[in-house]
């Protein structure tokens, strides 16, 4: 080895021990005869001190060194003199006095600062990835990552799991995004997909009898990109059997209790049990399936008020069928004067109109009790009306009271839209709080209007509720679906359900989404022949892993937290991918490539 000690290990016992280091010089100080070098490697920084008097050849390979070469040092371990500890560092109490110093390589200077945290362009971050990921920020990332897995690893194999791989060229099936195809030269004209989960494939595996399965798997969706969204991505697979819906959920609801408090023992826990919400209240609350519970701002609903009001608007939305909901925003309408009022207002009404709505109304209490209700709708309300209105949303003096009036799916999208915005400017999203919660009692399927068909919420191999299997004769849009999501800070973490087992009633599925019976057994024959050779009842979930890691690591976007990430282009900036094959990769293919009218150009 060319290093005894790591740059993060030396301590004061370590203290007149003669030790080798290696690593990347994170700064160089020249104090004429003193050269002070940060040796930094992903362990840690020891300060190595060079001094001319003692080994003027060290010196003077010192001199020439610049941030980011990677250098070899030879030296002793001394502690530091008094008063020069630095106590924001492990190794702040000593120092290598280096006596041998070998230049390993030389560095360009690099397009931005390695050795401090500074907002740099992404395009930049990623077309230099191998000098972003050595930036402390994102090695610390990375190793979180790590031990995020290995944890999940150890966990499940002493819960009786096996890691069973499953392949990555398989056979493209619809499961709700655009597969990844790969040609076969083998078998010309034929293609492989690239899995878009292994749903499929850990079904097959509790018919073979393994009853507990997981994977860390590797996934590909060719989707359009955003924030948490890559088209190769990992998710944690896992599959059991004999199984139900309160199983599934307990075990996966105690393994990320533990991953959190093993790997991110900072984060405080804001939920534990994790609550359970069904999907309707989740829609009706917060407008969204996947609620932010680390703040309340829920919406109320007033339709019995407001409906009785004088404003024209709500008495016709209600008689209508139309909800009338509120938001408050606690002590918000305090903090404002007036012009700054109306410009909030004006924001807030603005970000409603692009989720679809007219308009957004607003009532503002005000702080003193003799003061009056600020807002263009509270005229319409009487005294009575206001105090009714006042206590059903728990409104206290200084708060800022938001109504929403709309078809109802406009509503939900108002919600979603507003409740993060709000939480912002109220300073309530604490990336150090996590707050997990289960969201059940999904729709089985949401009715396409443009294809004339029902499509599933999750995917076609979801169990309903038992009690709900007879309205798939009868009314498949009121039938629920045995599917669980959870959810953490506003974002999908994972998503399963308890599975058909049946191949009867696997086979009541598909012409109800539209399928003919011919073309699912050309799709699915596989596993509709599986089903007919025993069973068990099984279910399973698929975490998605980079935003699991992501959110313990308090980081916007899953990016931060994967090694060679895509751009939102769906490039990769270093390597330049995708990039054209030579014109005999494609003969032996048997492929021609046609290039849209502009790109021809």
């Amino acid at each position: 080895m060319m290093k005894t000690h790591n740059c993060g290990e030396l301590r004061l016992e370590h203290s007149g021990q003669r030790v080798t280091l290696a690593g990347w010089v994170n700064r160089r100080r020249d104090q004429g005869g003193l050269i002070f070098i940060d040796l930094r490697d992903r362990w840690g920084i020891t300060q190595v001190v060079v001094d001319k008097e003692n080994a003027p050849a060290a010196h003077e390979i010192a001199d020439q060194v610049r941030n980011e070469f990677v250098i070899q040092v030879t030296g002793v371990v001394r502690q530091r003199p008094e008063g020069t500890a630095n106590a924001d560092l492990p190794t702040g109490q000593i120092d290598v006095y280096a006596d041998e110093i070998a230049i390993l390589s030389n560095a360009k200077t690099p397009p931005f600062y390695i050795n401090r945290e500074e907002t740099v362009d992404e395009a930049l971050r990623m077309r230099y990835r191998y000098l972003d990921l050595r930036r402390p920020r994102m090695q610390r990332n990375l190793v979180l990552r790590h031990r995020a897995i290995k944890f999940i690893r150890d966990w499940l194999d002493q819960k009786g799991f096996v890691e069973i791989e499953t392949p990555i060229l398989f056979k493209t099936t619809p499961e709700g995004a655009r597969d990844f195809l790969v040609p076969s030269r083998l078998n010309p004209g034929k293609f492989y997909a690239l899995p878009q989960s292994p749903q499929q494939l850990k079904q097959l595996l509790m018919v073979a009898g393994y009853e507990r399965y997981f994977q860390i798997a590797r996934c590909f969706r060719d989707e359009d990109l955003r924030g948490q969204r890559q088209p190769e991505f990992t998710q944690l697979d896992m599959e059991l059997s004999f199984v139900e819906r309160e199983d599934v959920m307990a075990l996966n609801e105690a393994l990320i209790l533990a991953l959190i408090k093993a790997v991110a023992s900072e984060k405080e826990l804001l939920f534990e049990p994790l609550p359970r919400i069904r999907y309707q209240d989740a829609m009706e609350q917060y407008g969204t399936d996947r609620p932010d519970l680390r703040y309340d701002l829920r919406a109320i609903d007033v339709s019995h008020i407001a409906g009785k009001s004088g404003f024209r608007v709500f008495v016709e939305n209600v008689e209508a069928g139309k909800p009338v909901k509120v938001i408050r925003a606690p002590g918000y309408a305090a903090e404002l004067s007036g012009t700054q009022l109306r410009k909030v207002t004006a924001e807030l009404e603005a970000l409603a109109r692009e989720a679809g709505a007219k308009g957004l109304a607003y009532m503002a209490l005000p702080a003193e009790p003799e003061g009056e209700v600020k807002g263009p709708i509270g005229k319409f309300f009487s005294v009575e009306q206001k105090l009714e209105l006042f206590e059903n949303v728990g409104a206290e003096a200084g708060d800022l009271l938001l109504f929403i009036s709309d078809e109802r799916e406009i509503v939900y999208a108002v919600i979603d839209a507003i409740r993060p915005n709000l939480a912002e400017r109220l300073g309530l999203l604490d990336p150090n709080k996590l707050a997990l919660c289960w969201v059940i009692d999904f729709p089985m399927f949401y009715w396409d209007e443009e294809n004339q068909r029902w499509d599933p919420s999750q995917h076609m191999f979801t169990m309903p509720l038992p009690e709900d299997i007879p309205l798939l004769d009868t009314d498949p849009g009121a039938a629920r679906g045995s599917q669980y999501d959870m959810v953490c800070n506003g974002h999908e973490v994972a998503g399963g359900s308890i599975r058909i087992h049946d191949r009867a009633l696997q086979e009541k599925i598909f012409p109800l989404i539209g399928q003919t019976m011919e073309h699912a057994k050309e799709q699915f024959g596989h596993i509709l022949e599986a089903f007919e050779y025993g069973v068990p009842p099984h279910g399973g979930i698929a975490w998605g892993l980079d935003r699991v890691v992501a959110l313990l690591a308090g980081e916007p976007n899953i990016r931060e937290v994967i090694a060679f990430p895509k751009t939102q282009r769906g490039t990769d900036a270093m390597a330049q991918a995708p990039s054209a094959p030579e014109p005999q990769q494609l003969e032996e293919l048997f492929i021609q490539v046609v290039l849209p009218e502009e790109e021809q150009a």
